[in-house]
C-alpha cells in the first residue's frame, strides 16, 4: 500500500489500492459496439474505430509482454525529469490488444523483448511539498 501522502503523476490513468490485499490496475475504455480497447481511457463517449457512441470504463490486465524498449543512460534535456538514471522505457502489449507506453522497473539488464511483465506503482520523484509522486511501471515477472 502506498503512503497517504503519495500523489499520482496523472489522475485517471490507474487505480491506487486502499489496502495491501488490492492490486493496482490501469484504467482503460472499451467500445460496447465493436470491442475496441483504449488506454488511456477515452474522455468522450465516441469510438474512433467504429465511429459510434457507447464507451465503458474498464480495468486492464495487470500483466503483458514487452514489445520493445530502450535504456536511457542520461536524463532528458529540460530539467523536467527527476527520476533515476539509467532508466528504461518502451511498450507492453496487454491481452486486450492495447499497447501501453511505460517505464520499466527492476533489473534493467534482464529486460528482453517477449518477456512477461507485471504492473507496479512506484515513486518517481517528490513534489515541492515533499510528497511522493507515483506512476505506473512494469517489471519482469519471476516465474
Amino acid at each position: 500500500m502506498l503512503d497517504v501522502n503519495s500523489i499520482p503523476l496523472t489522475e485517471g490513468l490507474y487505480s491506487i489500492p486502499d489496502s495491501s490485499e488490492e492490486e493496482p490496475s490501469l484504467i482503460g475504455s472499451k467500445c460496447i459496439q465493436c470491442g475496441e480497447v483504449y488506454f488511456p481511457k477515452r474522455l468522450r463517449d465516441f469510438c474512433v474505430h467504429c465511429q459510434k457512441t457507447g464507451i465503458e470504463e474498464i480495468k486492464l490486465n495487470v500483466q503483458g509482454v514487452i514489445s520493445n524498449f530502450t535504456i536511457a543512460i542520461q536524463g532528458p534535456a529540460g530539467g523536467f525529469y527527476k527520476g533515476a538514471v539509467p532508466y528504461a522505457y518502451g511498450f507492453v502489449d496487454l491481452p486486450e490488444g492495447v499497447r501501453i507506453q511505460t517505464q520499466f522497473s527492476g533489473n534493467l539488464n534482464k529486460l528482453q523483448i517477449g518477456e512477461k511483465v507485471g504492473l507496479v506503482l512506484e515513486k518517481i520523484a517528490e513534489d515541492d511539498q515533499g510528497r511522493d509522486i507515483i506512476s505506473y511501471m512494469f517489471e519482469l515477472i519471476d516465474e
